[in-house]
């Protein structure tokens, strides 16, 4: 684990780099996963201020290496761990462990006794290896685009 990733709370200054980095991680590592067209439809924010807003609405957490951002998290009231993702350039390092650690503890601070996702063929093995087990296979549309998840699911002791 990279000793230089800090996790800290999301900030509105955020709302551009965790657009990037939501955009990036889609087109250059889930575009192993998935078609062209569908890669096309899911990597868009068409709505800064309405992005900005959702991130600003939930507990949400940036890691960052030597200031810059390099991935994000968040969590929501229902204990959904909507968004994670990661930077390309900053794969391997440790980051979505790190993040998933600090969602993770929010969700047990507020008494949640399961979090759970909907994560992407791409993001499967990551979740499966911390604890997550598959519920249900999802197809979701996206601009006309079908697209294959999962939703995903981690039990807590009460």
């Amino acid at each position: 684990m990279d000793d230089r990733i800090l996790i800290r709370p999301y900030a509105p200054r955020d709302a551009d780099a965790t657009i990037e980095i939501f955009l990036r991680a889609i087109r250059e590592v889930s575009s192993k996963d998935y078609l062209p067209a569908q890669i096309e439809a899911w990597a868009k924010v068409e709505d800064r201020s309405l992005w900005a807003q959702r991130r600003i609405s939930r507990p949400g957490w940036i890691a960052e290496i030597d200031g810059a951002p390099v991935g994000f998290s968040d969590l929501t009231d229902d204990g959904c761990l909507d968004m994670m993702f990661v930077h390309p350039e900053f794969q391997g390092l440790g980051i979505a462990t790190r993040l998933l650690s600090r969602v993770e503890e929010e969700a047990l601070n507020r008494g949640f006794t399961r979090i759970y996702t909907e994560a992407s063929r791409t993001a499967r093995p990551f979740f499966e290896r911390r604890g997550f087990r598959v519920m249900a296979r999802q197809t979701v549309e996206k601009r006309g685009q079908s697209l294959e998840n999962f939703l995903m699911e981690k039990l807590y002791a009460e």
